[in-house]
């Protein structure tokens, strides 16, 4: 376990116990994508933002795909067991008052990965146009977790049926989760960062 598997930028926490908030990347983007996004949404805690260790033709991202929508997934689990390792350093070394992750596209689903095999590591998540085409197993430490699926009713990559079928899943974990819709695609909208300030204000 390691606190530095991954190329990553990190601010520190303005004060004692004040969260720490991870942030991951969509495919191609890099630790700069929403690092400041970051600080914007919660200017007092630490954050901790890594770049995805994989390439595809350049691009980076977290995981293996083998097609659009299609993912390696022994690869899948491998990457998802490593960055659960570098949350836990950080949190280890951080000791906050909680941690909430955000990631967009591949990064929501790493970060919805690692949230399903190591709930324990996020108090809250916010996922930005995820996509789980598996059903995942029962986990029933879900329980309690805070998390915002944001998603476009016209997401090519990310079918909304997906999307309600993890909001639904997640429910059923006992996971107090709600979806804020945009009427467009895949790209993040305005009402996107309204839906996520409020949550986080909530």
């Amino acid at each position: 376990m390691s606190a530095n598997t991954y190329q990553h930028r990190i601010h520190a926490a303005l004060t004692p116990n004040s969260p720490l908030f991870f942030v991951f990347h969509g495919t191609g983007g890099d630790e700069n994508q929403f690092f400041d996004f970051a600080r914007r949404l919660i200017p007092s805690a630490g954050i901790v933002s890594p770049r995805g260790d994989v390439s595809e033709h350049g691009a980076a991202r977290f995981f293996r795909r083998t097609a659009e929508g299609v993912y390696d997934m022994d690869d899948l689990a491998v990457r998802t067991q490593a960055m659960a390792d570098f949350v836990k350093a950080h949190k280890d070394a951080a000791n906050p008052s909680g941690v909430v992750g955000l990631g967009y596209s591949n990064g929501a689903n790493i970060l919805a990965s690692v949230m399903l095999e190591q709930p324990e590591l996020f108090d809250t998540a916010i996922l930005m146009h995820p996509l789980i085409p598996w059903t995942p197993a029962p986990q029933p430490k879900l329980a309690g977790k805070r998390v915002l699926i944001t998603a476009g009713q016209r997401d090519p990559i990310c079918p909304p049926g997906r999307t309600q079928a993890l909001a639904d899943y997640l429910a059923a974990q006992g996971t107090d989760v709600r979806i804020a819709w945009h009427p467009g695609g895949h790209e993040i909208q305005q009402s996107e960062i309204g839906a996520i300030q409020e949550f986080l204000t909530r």
